[in-house]
C-alpha cells in the first residue's frame, strides 16, 4: 500500500491502494480525502499556526464609570499599531504583527487599539461598496486570533475620519461615482443616505464575520474589548454638532442591533463644542469648538458606553513651552475624567497619547514625561475608583518598521526609561485588580521589580 500523487487541471487527488491504471484498482474516496488532508497538513502546516485552547475568555462590561471583567476592575495600560491588519495580509510582513502582540503582552499591556478598516487603499478590505477582498479579512482573522494567543485584546477601529486608508473621503468618491452621491464634500458621509447604507452594510459584514481561524462570529468573541465607530470624527460643514450627534445616535444603534456583547465608543478626540462652556477654559484653542464635535453630548449617546479622548499638546498648542504642554496635559485629562464622573457616569479611555520628534526642541527624555503625567493621572484616578479607564499609548513598533512608522511611533525597549515607564503602569494596574498572578508574563514582569 502506498499513497500515490497524481495531478491534474483542479489539483492533486490521491488514491490510497495501486497505482489505477485504466480504471483498475480500488479507488476509496474517503480514505483518499483523509489522506489529503494528511499530506497537506504535513507539507504546509506551518502556515496554520496552532493556537492554544486556554480557559474561555469572558467579554469586558461597565459598570457606572468602570471597566469590569470577571467581576473585578479592569484597568487599561494599551498601546496602538494601527497596521496590524496590513501588514498580516503580506505573507513576508506578517510576522511583524504576531511579534507586536506578543511584545506588548510581555510588557503587560491589555488592550491594542488597531484599524479593522481599508477602503478601497492598497491592501484594501473593502474594495468598493459591500465587495470584500477575503486575503485581507483573513488577515484581520488572524491578527484577532494571533492576540487572543497572546492575551491581548483589541480595540477595532471601523472608519477613518482621515483620508488615510481610505477613510471617509473614499465612501463619499464611491456614492459620486455612482452617481447617487448628494454633494462632493466629504462630510456628506454623515448624512448622505446612501453613504450610511454604505457604512451599515460594512458594520453588519464586519460584526457577523465568522473568524476562518477561531471559527468564532467577530460580534460573539471576547478577545475584542470595544469597537469604536470612527477615528477622530469632525464635520467642519456644521460645527453646531448636531449632524455628528445624529450620525453617531443612529450608528450606535446600529451596531448595537447586531452585537450587543461587546463595548462601543465614538473615537473622539475630546474637544469641547459651542454649547459647552468648557470650550473657554479646556479646550487648547478657539478653532477646536468649530469642529462639528463635542465631548460631553457624543458620549452622552444612551448606546455609547464609554468616551474616548486624545491627547496631543505639540500640535494641539505647539506654540506653548514644554513645561506649559505638560500643565495643559493634566488639566486636560482631569477635565474628562470629572466629566465621565458628573456628567456621563461612563468610563474614560485616552486612546490615544504621543509626543512627536519633529519638534524643534525635542528630546526623548519628553516623551518620559508626558507618558509619566497620562500615566500618573491614570493611577491616581484607578486608586481613587475614577472614571479614568486607561491609555494607550500612540504608537508602537517593532524593529525595522521605518516605512510605517511616523514621528510618534516608538520601539519602546530601545529606550530603557521609556520602556521600565510603560511596564511599572502595567504592574501599579494589575496590582489594584490582584491581577499579577493570572498572568504569567506579569508574574515574570512585576515579582522581578519588586
Amino acid at each position: 500500500m502506498r499513497l500515490v500523487l497524481k495531478s491534474i487541471t483542479r489539483g492533486p487527488i490521491l488514491y490510497w491502494g495501486k497505482r489505477r491504471m485504466g480504471g483498475s484498482g480500488p479507488f476509496i474516496p474517503i480514505l483518499g480525502f483523509a489522506s489529503c488532508v494528511v499530506f497537506i497538513y504535513l507539507s504546509f502546516g506551518d502556515l496554520w499556526p496552532a493556537y492554544p485552547v486556554g480557559p474561555a475568555w469572558s467579554f469586558v462590561q461597565r459598570n457606572g464609570t468602570r471597566f469590569l471583567l470577571d467581576g473585578k476592575p479592569f484597568y487599561i495600560n494599551g498601546w496602538n499599531s494601527y497596521w496590524l491588519m496590513d501588514h498580516s495580509a503580506d505573507y513576508q510582513r506578517k510576522h511583524k504583527a504576531s511579534a507586536m502582540l506578543e511584545a506588548g503582552s510581555k510588557m503587560g499591556l491589555t488592550v491594542c487599539r488597531t484599524w479593522a478598516f481599508n477602503d478601497g487603499a492598497h491592501n484594501a478590505l473593502q474594495v468598493s461598496p459591500g465587495r470584500f477582498e477575503e486575503k485581507v479579512f483573513r488577515a484581520l482573522d488572524h491578527v484577532i486570533a494571533e492576540a487572543k494567543a497572546h492575551k491581548v485584546r483589541l480595540l477595532l477601529s471601523l472608519v477613518n475620519n482621515l483620508k488615510a486608508y481610505g477613510g471617509k473621503d473614499r465612501y463619499v468618491k464611491w456614492a459620486w461615482e455612482e452617481g447617487i452621491g448628494l454633494s462632493a464634500s466629504n462630510d456628506s458621509f454623515f448624512y448622505d443616505p446612501s453613504i450610511k447604507k454604505y457604512f451599515k452594510h460594512y458594520l453588519q459584514t464586519m460584526l457577523t464575520r465568522k473568524n476562518t481561524v477561531t471559527g468564532v462570529e467577530y460580534r460573539n468573541d471576547p478577545t475584542i474589548f470595544a469597537w469604536e465607530l470612527m477615528n477622530e470624527p469632525r464635520c467642519m460643514t456644521d460645527p453646531s454638532g448636531d449632524t455628528i450627534q445624529d450620525w453617531i445616535e443612529e450608528m450606535s444603534a446600529y451596531v448595537k442591533s447586531i452585537d450587543k456583547n461587546h463595548l462601543l465608543t465614538v473615537g473622539l478626540e475630546g474637544f469641547y463644542g459651542p454649547k459647552n462652556p468648557k470650550r473657554l477654559t479646556v479646550n487648547p484653542a478657539d478653532w477646536a469648538a468649530d469642529l462639528g464635535s463635542d465631548f460631553v453630548s457624543n458620549s452622552k449617546v444612551s448606546h455609547i458606553d464609554f468616551a474616548s479622548v486624545h491627547i496631543y499638546p505639540d500640535h494641539w498648542i505647539a506654540h506653548r513651552s514644554f513645561e506649559d504642554k505638560l500643565t495643559f496635559v493634566s488639566k486636560w485629562m482631569l477635565s474628562h475624567i470629572e466629566d465621565g464622573h458628573h456628567e456621563l457616569n461612563k468610563p474614560v479611555l485616552f486612546t490615544e497619547f504621543g509626543l512627536s520628534n519633529l519638534n524643534k526642541d525635542f528630546q526623548p527624555s519628553q516623551r518620559d514625561w508626558l507618558y509619566k503625567t497620562v500615566y500618573d493621572i491614570v493611577y491616581k484616578s484607578a486608586q481613587k475608583k475614577g472614571a479614568g479607564g486607561g491609555a494607550l499609548m500612540w504608537q508602537l513598533f517593532v524593529e525595522d518598521m521605518d516605512e510605517s512608522n511616523d514621528d510618534f511611533g516608538i520601539v519602546p525597549w530601545q529606550r530603557a526609561s521609556t520602556y521600565k515607564l510603560i511596564t511599572e503602569q502595567s504592574c501599579k494596574l494589575a496590582k489594584l485588580r490582584g491581577a499579577i498572578e493570572e498572568s504569567q508574563n506579569l508574574k515574570e514582569l512585576c515579582l522581578q521589580k519588586q
